[in-house]
């Protein structure tokens, strides 16, 4: 049995704790049944991105005229650039193994690992493409858990009789569907539902909430309910609770969820493909964790202390089986917190105070911090401005009228949240991200630095401002001025 200083079960953020501790000397394994890079690399934010920068750019032909530009889309080539994305991504993943397996004190097993016991993991190569290492054992003094996550398959009547797709599945489709039910009203569900929409498929969404993406502050759910109306039949308040084949398609049955929203009596949808987009759920059902100590919630998530160690010494975790961030940054700061405290005992701790996120829709939403009715609910006191992205001049000149900038402020100037709607949100963020990270975290923090002009951060700039103690300011307000 080879045994290693230290083991990695997951072939995504977590292997850099291998390549790291190898680069200080030390034997690594990475255990990974399938490409190196994780979800993110081959069936997640990659590739989905790649086809919504296609949905961005007909989406933006089909407006064109209101710049005074006459477009017209002939034609998608879809098979096409969903097989140009898979290749890319997958040479991406090819490259960083080659990379992997050059390197000195680190070895490769292909498989999933299983715990034997709380040191000794067992090599099951299941369907991979080779079986040389299935039943092989090996042994980590040290061993990070980082096998990630999967689709959500939800207990709906009549699924295990019908084809349907994941949101992994529905990355590399050869051909567009002309028509499509997407079970799921989350991040995954609305990005998948504006690509899909954006080309011209007919698809409905079914959401339990009330509203779409309902983890967002309230303001942007609406804004992203009532902007994905332009692509889909929006259907929130409803759980799909049956599926049917019929003529060659699926019919959807959902029931009013008891939330607030459309209610009413139960509606049936009909379509050819079925997408389910109802989460994700973490992969350590494959461990075996019974052999271990390491203790899991009720959804089988692992659990650790705030240096990321679980209940075992020795025996560490990131990504997605924390369940705590489901972000690929955030694994890769989770990565960075291991990689400190397995090789130096740092000692460092995990804050996700001012950790962002985004959600690539038309229009494109980011956020850090809180929302206000998380504040609300915890009883903080707090100062809310909201102010358009076109009060900024190139907000204007984007017609960006349903975008805008919220900020979330305590008494004494701290930011305690950052919400914004509208093209580059996910750029923007970052200095509201770097001010709370780094500097003192207060509004003044993004409001005293000069912004360029004329740039969407000047949208940034003016929400901030409003907030700030200083006296005078500069910042635009286009609000009140014609179109461009």
């Amino acid at each position: 049995m080879d045994a290693y200083d230290l083991v990695v079960l997951g072939g995504g953020s977590g292997s850099q704790v291998a390549t790291a501790a190898a680069g200080d000397g030390l034997s690594a394994a990475v255990v990974e049944p399938g490409p190196l890079g994780g979800a993110c690399v081959t069936r997640g934010c990659v590739p989905s991105k790649a086809l919504i920068h296609r949905a961005d750019i007909i989406a933006e032909l089909r407006r064109a005229s209101e710049f005074g530009v006459d477009a017209e889309l002939e034609a998608v080539d879809y098979g096409e650039f969903t097989a140009a994305i898979h290749d890319a991504v997958y040479e991406k993943a090819d490259r960083q193994a080659d990379s992997l397996e050059a390197a000195e004190n680190v070895d490769r097993y292909r498989g999933t690992g299983r715990f034997v016991d709380e040191r000794t993991i067992e090599i099951d190569s299941g369907d991979a493409d080779s079986g040389d290492d299935d039943g092989e054992r090996i042994r980590g003094d040290t061993i990070v858990i980082a096998v990630g996550g999967r689709p959500v398959v939800p207990p709906i009547d009549g699924l295990e009789s019908v084809e349907f797709l994941t949101s992994e599945d529905a990355l590399f489709l050869d051909s567009q569907p002309d028509s499509l039910v997407i079970v799921g009203g989350g991040y995954i569900g609305t990005e998948l539902g504006y690509f899909f929409g954006a080309l011209g498929t007919e698809v409905t969404i079914v959401g339990r909430s009330d509203r779409l993406v309902p983890r967002e502050d309230d303001a942007v759910s609406d804004v992203v309910t009532t902007s994905l109306g332009e692509y889909c039949d929006v259907r929130t308040g409803y759980e799909a609770t049956a599926v049917e084949e019929a003529d060659g398609g699926i019919v959807v049955t959902a029931e009013p969820s008891g939330d607030e929203g459309d209610g009413g009596d139960a509606i049936d949808r009909e379509a050819d493909d079925l997408l389910l987009a109802a989460g994700r759920r973490p992969n350590t059902d494959t461990l075996n964790l019974e052999a271990t100590g390491v203790e899991t919630d009720e959804s089988g998530h692992v659990e650790t202390d705030d240096r990321l160690e679980t209940s075992v010494d020795g025996i560490w975790a990131l990504g997605d089986v924390l369940g705590e961030q489901p972000y690929k940054h955030a694994a890769d700061y989770e990565t960075r917190v291991v990689t400190a405290n397995v090789l130096e005992d740092a000692g460092e701790t995990v804050d996700y105070g001012a950790m962002p996120h985004a959600v690539f829709t038309s229009p494109q939403v980011a956020s850090v911090g809180r929302t206000e009715g998380e504040l609300e609910d915890a009883g903080r006191e707090f100062s809310a401005v909201t102010v358009p992205v076109d009060a900024a001049p190139l907000g204007m000149i984007l017609h960006a009228d349903d975008g805008f900038v919220k900020v979330l402020a305590a008494s004494d100037g701290e930011i305690l949240g950052c919400h914004i709607v509208g093209p580059h949100a996910s750029t923007l963020i970052q200095e509201v991200v770097t001010a709370m990270d780094r500097g003192e975290g207060t509004v003044d923090d993004v409001a005293e630095p000069v912004h360029v002009h004329p740039a969407l951060s000047e949208a940034v700039y003016a929400a901030f401002d409003e907030l700030s103690s200083r006296r005078y300011s500069t910042a635009p307000d286009w609000r009140d001025t014609d179109g461009a």
